[in-house]
């Protein structure tokens, strides 16, 4: 069965923003499907890799609902048959794609409940959509605490270290604990011979679905920070969608 929410996590560092992008660049071009895009990061990286047009982030309409309770303007049933509303607020639309920012956490203060009612507004958003994808935050936090409890497929992404390697066990790890049932498959960057993914093949009991390879297309468009919707095939491109292919990720 095809997943219908991905998560892309990893250690940080590894590339996992870049093979978002990849993967939202392959959404964007087949039009029969309507794609969620969450960009859960907190640094916001897949929205300035895309370049999507910026729109009202999660962490803004959570303040803007934490406002609204110190004004005592609404109460909690109030907030909650407004949030879905608030949360489709925040989305900026492309083609078939539609996208949403979590955006960076502010001090102010614990309002769990708030917290709680954002996240099932996602998994109600996602829902809506033949497929959503998130670029999860560094590590395992977010899957620590649940956030992501809507996830039918964990892309972990790894370089060829053995620490990022670690850090994809452990989030695999922590989903299985928390859900028992979510999928993962382990997707090695930054590779510089196949002998290398061999070496953790040998020592890893995630499955390795595929391998990119270091690529100066890449480089370049990060470096001169260019739109990945405007990426041209290349071989990392190719092996993410393979990779992805494999997976059964996109059907």
């Amino acid at each position: 069965m095809t997943p219908r929410v991905m998560a892309v996590c990893g250690k940080g560092g590894v590339g996992k923003t870049m093979v978002s992008a990849i993967l939202c660049g392959e959404l964007c071009r087949r039009k029969d499907r309507k794609a969620l895009i969450i960009d859960a990061d907190h640094a916001g990286g897949l929205e300035m890799a895309l370049h999507f047009p910026g729109g009202k982030s999660i962490n803004q309409v959570r303040v803007e609902t934490i406002q609204e309770i110190k004004k005592k303007n609404a109460d909690q049933k109030d907030l909650a048959r407004g949030i879905d509303y608030m949360v489709a607020r925040a989305l900026t639309e492309r083609g078939n794609l539609a996208f949403l920012s979590l955006g960076r956490p502010e001090e102010v203060g614990c309002y769990c409940s708030v917290n709680n009612l954002l996240r099932e507004a996602v998994e109600q958003l996602a829902v809506k959509f033949d497929f959503a994808l998130i670029d999860a935050e560094a590590g395992i936090e977010q899957v620590n605490r649940n956030v992501m409890k809507a996830v039918d497929y964990l892309l972990l992404v790894s370089d060829t270290s053995a620490k990022a390697v670690r850090v994809a066990e452990t989030i695999q790890k922590v989903a299985f604990k928390n859900t028992g049932e979510t999928k993962a498959g382990l997707l090695v960057n930054r590779v510089h011979s196949e002998e290398e993914v061999e070496e953790i093949q040998s020592r890893t009991t995630l499955d390795v679905i595929g391998w990119v390879p270091e690529d100066e297309t890449i480089r370049k468009f990060d470096g001169l920070n260019l739109s990945f919707f405007s990426l041209p095939s290349c071989p990392a491109s190719e092996a993410v969608i393979k990779a992805a292919a494999r997976a059964g990720i996109l059907g």
